[in-house]
């Protein structure tokens, strides 16, 4: 047994209880559902997770970045119970109601785009990024869709079409969506890219008067926590203006105060004409949001967009709680605190493990490169889960990410005690020798 202050390992993984339920899902869940975690969750609160077997676990994935606000935060608990004992569903698009209306004006006010702005809600990521992109070719009259390597914008047709990596994303899926069209991106830690190959390219790739919309992630996620160059935004706000095509920005990871300011782009001094957010938006609930300049968000006809849970009341009423909770408990300015924490304990294994080829991040998105040599930057796939597993197995959970997996990757949510972060970081260090010491043997 080993016990900690906020961890707790009282069993090996997967304890008994836990055992049982994951023979049923072998049995019955589609197995490409593959779980990250070996254990079945009981009980959650704040950033800490208990399985059914007794053992507790710091979380730093966060629910893959929707938990920004923490888990169970009673204001959201309270406003759900309020929403359920009035009503659960209509369809907005058939019987409207007050919530949406009200996020939809909160979002608005939050999103730092000048003149009008509209907002229209969908359920995931994917259907925001997808929706996007048809109210872009509405406004514009145009079709090409320009997107970026490392890029992941989610698993529906369109979206797995604009996502960069294939396995496991693409793998047997195609033929695949169209005039989508991907440029080079500077991934400074690897790959150094100018302005002006970034335009050659596209005047390579297709007729800038056919593109409708490039679509970037202001900081990028999946593809391993990417922050660009302070060139890079308002460089494609001038290929947008000059070439006639929509600027979408996808903050579905990114968003939600998720790097210290509530979209990332803010960081950049760029405006874009769109904004794609979910994940946090509804702590957790099924909840995406597309929000821009009202002339292009009006720009399809009417019924063009939608969907039948789009917007539910539930996951609107939680939306509205987690805007208020960040303003009222300073959740922003905690963001980055929680990240520079983070990055000093990240920075301190660089020093020790030559491992570590590159820290980088924004706020609280944060994670740390592996590589078997600094000098080559071969990526270390295998390493990073060796930690990654070991580290879950003493009570820490870091997911990864990368086109090569070789990317430890926080997304932590904001309420996370220091006291946590440092007995998270604690594990993850013992972890790394522990991994690498095995590696060596």
């Amino acid at each position: 047994m080993v016990q900690r202050k906020s961890t707790r390992i009282v069993t090996a993984l997967p304890g008994p209880k836990s055992a049982a339920v994951l023979a049923k899902k072998a049995q019955y869940v589609a197995a490409p559902l593959e779980a990250y975690a070996p254990f079945i969750i009981r009980t959650s609160q704040g950033a800490v997770i208990e399985d059914l077997d007794g053992n507790r676990f710091i979380d730093f994935s966060g629910g893959w970045g929707c938990l920004a606000v923490g888990q169970r935060h009673q204001r959201i608990v309270a406003a759900l119970h309020d929403q359920v004992d009035s009503f659960l569903h209509t369809d907005f698009t058939a019987v409207p109601y007050a919530p949406l209306v009200d996020l939809a004006e909160a979002l608005c006010a939050r999103t730092a785009i000048s003149g009008d702005k509209r907002a229209a809600f969908f359920n995931s990521g994917a259907e925001a990024l997808e929706n996007a992109v048809k109210i872009a070719r509405a406004y514009t009259k145009r079709k090409a869709v320009l997107v970026f390597e490392n890029a992941f914008h989610g698993r529906t047709l369109l979206a797995m079409t604009m996502t960069h990596k294939a396995k496991p994303y693409k793998t047997g899926f195609g033929p695949f969506a169209s005039d989508v069209y991907r440029l080079p991106y500077p991934y400074e830690y690897r790959k150094r890219v100018t302005p002006e190959e970034i335009e050659t390219a596209l005047l390579s790739l297709v007729d800038p008067a056919e593109v409708a919309v490039l679509v970037v992630e202001p900081v990028i996620g999946e593809g391993g926590f990417l922050v660009p160059p302070a060139w890079f935004l308002p460089f494609l706000r001038t290929l947008a203006d000059k070439y006639g095509f929509v600027l979408a920005f996808d903050e579905v990871q990114s968003g939600i105060g998720r790097t210290g300011k509530f979209f990332a782009f803010e960081h950049f001094d760029v405006e874009p004409d769109l904004v794609c957010a979910a994940k946090s938006l509804a702590s957790g609930l099924p909840l995406s949001a597309v929000v821009g300049r009202a002339k292009v968000m009006d720009a399809p006809i009417p019924s063009a967009i939608g969907g039948t849970y789009a917007g539910n009341p539930l996951a609107c009423r939680a939306a509205l709680e987690v805007l208020k909770t960040i303003d009222d408990e300073g959740l922003l300015a905690r963001a980055s605190h929680v990240g520079d924490r983070i990055q000093a304990r990240f920075r301190r294994l660089a020093e020790r493990f030559d491992v570590v080829g590159d820290v980088r991040g924004l706020g609280a998105m944060v994670a740390i490169e592996l590589v078997k040599d600094r000098t080559t930057k071969e990526p270390a796939k295998d390493i990073a889960s060796k930690i990654a597993q070991t580290a879950m197995a003493n009570g820490a959970i870091f997911p990864t990410a990368g086109l090569q997996g070789n990317v430890l990757r926080v997304l932590v949510s904001f309420v996370i005690t220091d006291a946590e972060i440092d007995e998270g970081m604690d594990i993850l260090e013992d972890a790394f020798a522990t991994a690498l010491a095995k590696t060596k043997g």
